[in-house]
């Protein structure tokens, strides 16, 4: 079987592909991959060191004001479907898959043209344009919010959840606290704003700081790289020696430590959702204000209305709401399970297997 999966420009285009291929690498070790991508877009950085073949096209996307720069884009879409065919007629995969980006809408659609069955996967609760356009082309449209089904075509909906919830939900405990410090048999929550970071949370946490360092639970919190000298400098670490918080710049064995830690607190990515919800763990979300559609606060909305997370807007967000939400779901154990176990059903382990039975049907 060969699959070409294509998508990017952001990691939740691109790790959810990269899970899938993951998953198909160990039921189906022969299946040959091709990505298509950009050469600008973070796929470029991120697909080569999974040892995948990868292609590249050129795209951009539209202006949503009226802009000369929207002919451009219309130019380079038309042409992208032109080299997207020979890059699919040279490796003539048996399924299209598009995880989200401009460039999967040129190669998807490209697919279709050239009749071999596609699937678009959607991560967020409210689709982007390219997802919403493909959907009218698509064979099927695979999703992981059932809230997103009414923006594409009944017959073709299918709910599948996100491949990398497969791969965290395969993580063991382990005592990986011990590396940033901590004590694994202590209630632990970690704390982030995305790897780049988030300046809301970092001020929230800089005024939380002495209040955290009182607390019974410990706190793992990762600054993003961006932030962590400032961060450094304005809490004087390098003369404080702090008892039960942690401050690292980046966590990069991520999967681990939620398998490790009480609580989460952090942004309302499909991606995030997909890993906690995958082990059971419940969170507080604070969605950022800056994504398209507003679509973290949909995708958090849909988790608070389940009871598996406590959502703190990012306006409203500061260092004494942060460790009094934080109380209340660590210090009260029969509410930090009872969102557990609230999270766990909103969870979709088994969405890498989903996915390729999808797959498989429609081949």
């Amino acid at each position: 079987m060969k699959i070409l999966i294509t998508g990017g420009g952001t990691g939740g285009h691109i790790y959810p592909a990269l899970a899938f291929v993951n998953y198909v690498k160990q039921v189906e070790p022969q299946t040959e991959f091709m990505y298509v991508g950009t050469q600008l877009g973070l796929e470029s950085q991120i697909v080569p060191k999974y040892n995948i073949p990868f292609k590249t096209i050129k795209i951009q996307g539209f202006r949503r004001s009226l802009s000369p720069q929207n002919f451009k884009t219309v130019y380079l879409f038309l042409n992208s479907i032109g080299k997207a065919k020979k890059i699919i007629k040279e490796f003539q995969p048996d399924v299209v898959i598009g995880t989200g980006g401009y460039v999967s809408g040129s190669v998807v659609y490209a697919a279709k043209q050239l009749k071999i069955p596609t699937i678009v996967h959607e991560q967020n609760s409210i689709p982007g344009m390219t997802n919403k356009f493909l959907s009218k082309y698509a064979t099927k449209v695979a999703i992981c919010f059932p809230d997103v089904a009414e923006y594409f075509p009944k017959d073709k909906v299918i709910l599948t959840g996100n491949p990398r919830a497969q791969e965290v939900v395969m993580v063991e405990k382990t005592n990986i606290l011990k590396e940033y410090g901590l004590d694994p048999a202590k209630k632990t929550v970690v704390i982030f704003g995305g790897s780049r970071g988030a300046l809301k949370i970092n001020q929230a946490f800089c005024e939380a700081l002495p209040l955290f360092e009182q607390k019974e639970y410990q706190v793992l919190y990762a600054s993003g790289e961006r932030y962590y000298k400032e961060l450094q400098e304005t809490l004087n670490l390098s003369e404080k020696k702090l008892t039960n918080v942690s401050i690292q710049p980046y966590i990069d064995k991520m999967a681990e430590v939620l398998a490790a830690v009480d609580l989460m607190v952090g942004r309302a990515g499909a991606t995030s959702i997909a890993e906690f919800t995958a082990l059971g763990l419940p969170a507080i979300l604070i969605p950022s204000p800056y994504v398209t559609n507003d679509h973290q606060t949909k995708n958090a909305e849909s988790l608070v209305k389940s009871g598996a997370v406590e959502m703190i807007a990012d306006k409203e967000l500061t260092g004494q709401n942060l460790v009094d939400t934080i109380d209340a779901i660590l210090l009260d154990e029969s509410r930090r399970q009872s969102m557990a176990e609230a999270s766990q059903k909103e969870g979709i382990p088994d969405a890498g297997e989903r996915l390729y039975k999808v797959v498989k049907e429609i081949i």
